[in-house]
């Protein structure tokens, strides 16, 4: 059985046997401990029965306006542990986060080749909303902005596709 908590400041020396895997985007320390200090309620990790972290989800509310929304920095599972909803269940939970935080809309970034996350992020209803090129600048690989609008984006304007292509300099990051 796993467990699912809120991200403690230690679990940031017990997240590298989930980062090590080449579909996880890994961050320096201090941009873990921002986020642990600006939006503790949008981070989230999965315990394996033997206390191993096995996933985890940072997050964050942005924008202002019809623009306030949540972003999705990362979400990963272990490889041993995917195909399992694990994904899912966290991101349905920072969802109802951003809910009560009256956002209108989720985004994140997703590398354009990994088809599984892909097929996910979909089934949990998110849009290709544009494409941002060469995001992943290691790898030059392009990347979708995905988005799902929430509750209070009623006439659903945030999930209108974008069809302009942007670089990773224009983004808007506020």
């Amino acid at each position: 059985m796993t467990t699912l908590r809120s991200l403690k400041c230690d679990d940031l020396f017990k997240i590298n046997n989930v980062n090590f895997d080449p579909l996880t985007e890994t961050y320096s320390l201090p941009l873990y401990t921002h986020y642990l200090a600006m939006w503790p309620e949008y981070l989230l990790v999965i315990e394996s029965p033997n206390g191993q972290i096995i996933g985890y989800i940072l997050a964050k509310a942005e924008g202002f306006m019809d623009n306030w929304h949540g972003h999705v920095t990362a979400l990963t599972v272990s490889a041993d542990y995917r195909r399992l909803g694990l994904a899912a269940t966290l991101m349905n939970l920072v969802e109802i986060v951003f809910e009560k935080k009256r956002a209108y809309f989720v985004d994140l970034f997703v590398r354009k080749s990994n088809e599984v996350a892909i097929k996910m992020y979909k089934n949990l209803g998110y849009i290709i909303y544009r494409t941002i090129l060469e995001y992943y600048c290691n790898e030059k690989e392009d990347a979708y902005e995905m988005r799902k609008a929430l509750s209070r984006d009623v006439e659903k304007k945030s999930i209108v596709p974008c069809n302009q292509t942007v670089r990773p300099e224009d983004l808007d990051t506020n």
